[in-house]
């Protein structure tokens, strides 16, 4: 067996073959990653105007801000292992699967048994019992990550879209059924657990005979050199996008929380849509070409590309239009959660790209480093949130995430990933276009809005120019994102 703690990198895969693998993969990720987005926004619309008000949503945010930062690390960061390396990964699966197991089942122990005292340190004491029923898809995911992993390594996304597909239908169907038996946020719990069950499910039937246990201790110390300082730095990086949450509820009040989370919410659409599909495939695709720097810039460079290229219209449309469309959406009772929406779109979008550098990085084995990034952001990040939540509630909250990324993470990464060897040069030509094109769509969203006003035909109108006026801008590049144009030399290690 051999890993990345020994410096093997994964199989070479002829350049052809791994193109049209990748592109299929990246069309059924992009489709499975719509439908399930659209089809949850629409679940959100429906729970959130007619069945449950903003103290729900706060209890509901506090068990899934808990329960993503457990998922970052239950599985010690040991799945990756049948992505990332070399040879069948059916000879090392089963060491796999016992220690995510394990190590899953242990960390839900804990969870259960200081789930009131974990409750009452985030303001919602109410929160416990949603916790402990939310946090048993901590198990569920435990056992899922090896058959996931192998779909993963396959680029088998049409089999994950069907997995998708089932779990979303259960969870869906189990959420509303007791949202309209008036249970609150248990029922987010219950549905998530019921969808996470037809998951593992699912994932063992797309991938047969993963599901083994087993176990060798030579091949288990070299997963834990390998996959450790990937779970400290995933954890590190949920608790940098979910510590947000555990100031709000401690700071202000359940009602600001829920105010909060819808807003966080809303803000994750495109960082959900646009990056979640292509992060299904990045790693892979980054792993492959880790041997080949040339290669591995251009490929990063036309992949930043086409998410922003995907991604700003519809942060500068969810900015600038917040109010309205929070309002048109979601009803008047949860407008106080337009105000904080802005600057959390440019957060989403500041997301994105440090997610895309994440994996490439990762691809690389520049994990140390990976870890003193995400280290940096948390410590800097908390006591903004606080004084910011102090100072302007919600909005202030969002202003601090925003200022610590633009200002602290961004030139950190970007050192990261010139290291690595992807100079500033290729990051600047891949988002000119998409910024130039957002300033100038924010510009005419804006100014027909003054004109226009609000109402709903107002507003497809105002959307729509300014998407043309997006489009225009951005079509000079298109040959240099679908990768017909040649995408220049990389930038040098300088920058």
């Amino acid at each position: 067996m051999t890993g990345p703690a020994t410096g093997a990198r994964a199989a070479p895969v002829p350049a052809p073959s791994l193109g049209r693998k990748v592109g299929s993969a990246a069309r059924w990720s992009l489709v499975n990653t719509v439908v399930m987005r659209l089809g949850n926004f629409a679940t959100g619309i429906v729970l959130a105007r007619f069945f449950l008000g903003p103290e729900a949503w706060g209890v509901y945010g506090v068990a899934q801000t808990v329960l993503l930062v457990l998922l970052s690390a239950n599985e010690l960061g040991v799945s990756l292992a049948i992505v990332r390396w070399e040879g069948d990964p059916r000879r090392f699966a089963p060491t796999v699967l016992t220690l995510s197991a394990a190590s899953s089942c242990l960390l839900y122990a804990v969870l259960f048994a200081a789930a009131p005292a974990v409750a009452r340190v985030l303001g919602s004491p109410e929160a416990s019992g949603v916790l402990r029923v939310m946090c048993v898809c901590v198990v569920l995911d435990g056992l899922s990550q090896v058959p996931a992993g192998f779909l993963t390594r396959e680029f088998a996304q049409g089999r994950r879209m069907a997995v998708d597909a089932v779990n979303f239908l259960l969870s869906t169907a189990v959420t509303l059924l007791l949202a309209v038996q008036g249970q609150g946020a248990i029922s987010f719990a219950w549905g998530s657990v019921a969808g996470n069950a037809a998951a593992l499910l699912g994932c063992c039937l797309a991938a047969p005979g993963t599901l083994r246990f087993g176990w060798d201790r030579a091949q288990a110390r070299a997963l834990l050199r390998f996959g450790l300082p990937l779970a400290g730095a995933s954890m590190l990086a949920l608790g940098v996008v979910n510590v947000d949450t555990m100031v709000v509820g401690s700071a202000l009040d359940q009602l600001a929380l829920g105010f909060y989370v819808l807003a966080f919410n809303i803000s994750g659409w495109p960082v959900r849509v646009v990056s979640e599909a292509a992060r299904r495939v990045s790693f892979a695709g980054f792993s492959r070409l880790a041997d080949a720097p040339q290669a591995l810039a251009t490929g990063f460079g036309r992949a930043l590309g086409v998410l922003m290229a995907g991604t700003v219209p519809l942060c500068v449309l969810l900015a600038a239009l917040s109010a309205p469309v929070v309002e048109l959406v979601y009803g008047e009772r949860w407008l106080p959660a337009a105000a904080a929406l802005p600057w959390l779109m440019a957060l989403g979008l500041v997301r994105i790209g440090c997610e895309l550098a994440y994996d490439c990085l990762v691809a690389i084995g520049r994990r140390r480093s990976l870890i003193g990034v995400q280290a940096l952001w948390l410590v800097v990040l908390v006591p903004a949130l606080v004084v910011g939540a102090r100072a302007d509630g919600i909005v202030g909250v969002a202003q601090g995430h925003v200022l610590v990324a633009g200002a602290v993470v961004v030139p950190v990464f970007l050192t990261a990933l010139h290291r690595g060897g992807i100079g500033l040069g290729t990051v600047a030509r891949a988002c000119a276009r998409p910024f130039l094109g957002g300033a100038v769509m924010a510009a005419v969203v804006l100014g027909l809005e003054r004109l226009l006003g609000d109402g709903l035909l107002a507003l497809l109108a105002t959307g729509a120019a300014g998407t043309v006026a997006y489009v225009l801008c951005v079509l000079p590049a298109v040959g240099f994102l679908r990768g017909s144009a040649p995408a220049g030399p990389a930038a040098p290690a300088g920058g």
